[in-house]
């Protein structure tokens, strides 16, 4: 049995995860998704919670035939330290998947095997894009899978965006 590790913000998830991940479910038994900087929230930058986040994923990964685990793992600021809190938050695992140079660097220090993940159509598939979109009210809903469009309009993510973006100067 193999088990692969994906990390991602999921900022949201969109549909170049999805790709990622329908590619992984190809390669490995079970995958891990862990939830990075899951203590962030409310940020034009990371507006969704660790929960909505897992919500988000664990629903679009619901059309895939694989065992897996949707896990948040908060930051740490001590980098060398970063694969040991990993590791103590989620199933063992084999290999990894990220594109993060400094990731990839400390997972490879660390001994386990990284394989980069390709990236989808990286311009439009990009969490910084879709959050742009939402703030300008252009479509936004086409990049991501339908039950994370649905998740999002559930807890008013859109107006959430736009309230934390917005400066309190005049």
């Amino acid at each position: 049995m193999s088990r692969g590790l994906y990390l991602g913000r999921f900022q949201p998830y969109h549909l170049g995860h999805h790709q990622v991940l329908k590619k992984i479910a190809q390669e490995v038994d079970e995958i891990i998704v862990g939830i990075g900087s899951a203590q962030k929230s409310h940020e034009i930058e990371n507006p969704f919670t660790a929960g909505e986040r897992v919500l988000m994923v664990t629903s679009a990964l619901m059309e895939f035939d694989i065992k897996h685990y949707v896990i948040p793992i908060e930051d740490i600021q001590r980098n060398s330290l970063w694969v040991s809190h990993v590791k103590s938050m989620v199933p063992p695992f084999e290999i990894a998947y990220t594109n993060n140079p400094l990731v990839i660097e400390l997972l490879s220090e660390a001994g386990i095997e990284v394989k980069q993940s390709p990236l989808f159509k990286r311009n439009s598939y990009s969490g910084t894009e879709i959050r742009r979109r939402m703030l300008d009210g252009d479509k936004w809903e086409h990049f991501v899978p339908e039950k994370v469009v649905e998740i999002i309009r559930e807890i008013d993510g859109v107006k959430r965006l736009k309230t934390v973006a917005q400066s309190d100067q005049e």
